[in-house]
C-alpha cells in the first residue's frame, strides 16, 4: 500500500503562484509514476502533470505547459507541483496520484487540496 498526503493549496489572486506537495509513504518502491490531477466544480477530473519516480520523465497537459512544473525530492519521497501565472480557470481540487509498476492506471490517490484563483 502507498499513502499520499497533499498540502499547499489555498486562495491566490490571478497571476500568483502556489506550490503543492504530495508526500508518499508505504511501499514507495512499487511506484513507477506520480501524477497530479484536478477537478473543477461540475467538471470531470483531468490530468495535469506526471513525473516518473526516477524523475527522468515529465509530461503536462497543454493548458499548464510553461506555467506549471512538476518535480520530486527522492530523499523526502515527495512530489511537487509549482504553479505560476495562475488563472481563475485553474481553480479546482488538486489530487496527487501514484501508479504502480506494471499497471496502466493510477492505483493510489490523495485526499485532494483546494486551489482557488480569484480574478
Amino acid at each position: 500500500q502507498v499513502q499520499l498526503v497533499e498540502s499547499g493549496g489555498g486562495l491566490v489572486q490571478a497571476g500568483g503562484s502556489l506550490r503543492l506537495s504530495c508526500a508518499a509513504s508505504g511501499r514507495t518502491s512499487s511506484i513507477s509514476t506520480m501524477g497530479w490531477f484536478r477537478q473543477a466544480p461540475g467538471k470531470e477530473r483531468e490530468f495535469v502533470a506526471r513525473i516518473s519516480w526516477s524523475g527522468s520523465s515529465t509530461a503536462y497537459t497543454d493548458s499548464v505547459k510553461d506555467r506549471f512544473t512538476i518535480s520530486r525530492d527522492m530523499a523526502k519521497n515527495t512530489v511537487y507541483l509549482q504553479m505560476n501565472s495562475l488563472k481563475p480557470e485553474d481553480t479546482a481540487v488538486y489530487y496527487c496520484a501514484a501508479r504502480r509498476v506494471g499497471y496502466p492506471d493510477y492505483n493510489y490517490w490523495g485526499q485532494g487540496t483546494q486551489v482557488t484563483v480569484s480574478s
